[in-house]
């Protein structure tokens, strides 16, 4: 089937295609309605060594980095990720999803805080009172270790919780999905009610069409019309020879 009979069909069965057409388009409308557009905040931290640690290096925190303190990120993150971190930052008034990660390609112990909701007021907030939280987290650790004060492991803000953008990408799949489906199954509902469509009969599928006057089937000895033809020689010689 090539582009021009589909066409046809589409022509012949517009009554099925509208219908589904309209409802696909009711579809992506409710979806579009529906699904809110929802926002993200990032902020970057650092892990910096203590005062104690950064003495040979005049007390500059970035010349002194250390292995140990990627760990110490990686374990941070995964505590804020946990159920009790979780309730404790509902009760401090943050809204929507967040996340706590090392950052992609860190080449240190960096820390991405996402925040993602559907209020750009709330989800920036809600930045900004997870990155305070994960440095509260960090000092809760070592006080229960009763680590000395000039060993203690800081946090330093590196990018602080920027403005929300909108993150449209989900909702574009939604809508994609929503329209490609509605048409195909038009198009399915279309070509079904095309080919429960009966066939047309052909003419002398039932029925032998009579032979042409003249035909070899009509002359031709042991046929009906042959035998007929043979049948009434005899009798026009006969009457001939009478009347002589």
């Amino acid at each position: 089937m090539d582009l021009a009979e589909i066409w046809r069909v589409m022509r012949r069965r517009w009554y099925v295609l509208l219908p589904g057409l309209l409802i696909t388009a009711a579809l992506t409308t409710g979806v579009y309605l529906l699904v809110p557009v929802e926002y993200r905040s990032q902020s970057t931290v650092t892990l910096l060594n203590s005062k104690k640690a950064t003495v040979a290096f005049d007390g500059n925190p970035f010349l002194s980095t250390q292995a140990s303190l990627t760990g110490m990120a990686d374990g941070l993150a995964r505590n804020l990720n946990s159920d009790d971190s979780k309730a404790g930052l509902r009760a401090q008034g943050l809204t929507g999803a967040y996340e706590a990660k090392i950052a992609d390609n860190a080449q240190g112990p960096f820390m991405w805080l996402t925040v993602t909701g559907t209020n750009p007021a709330a989800v920036l907030e809600s930045d900004r009172i997870l990155t305070a939280y994960a440095e509260k987290r960090l000092q809760e650790f070592q006080a229960q270790q009763q680590v000395a004060p000039e060993a203690l492991i800081r946090m330093a803000t590196i990018v602080p919780p920027q403005k929300p953008e909108p993150q449209t990408k989900s909702r574009l799949q939604y809508l994609v999905m929503a329209g490609a489906l509605g048409f195909v199954l038009s198009l399915v509902a279309t070509f079904f009610v095309e080919a429960r469509r009966p066939a047309p009969a052909k003419p002398g599928r039932h029925r032998p069409a009579a032979p042409e006057p003249g035909s070899a089937a009509e002359a031709e000895p042991g046929t009906a019309a042959g035998a007929g033809a043979g049948a009434g020689v005899p009798e026009a010689v006969a009457g001939s020879a009478g009347q002589r």
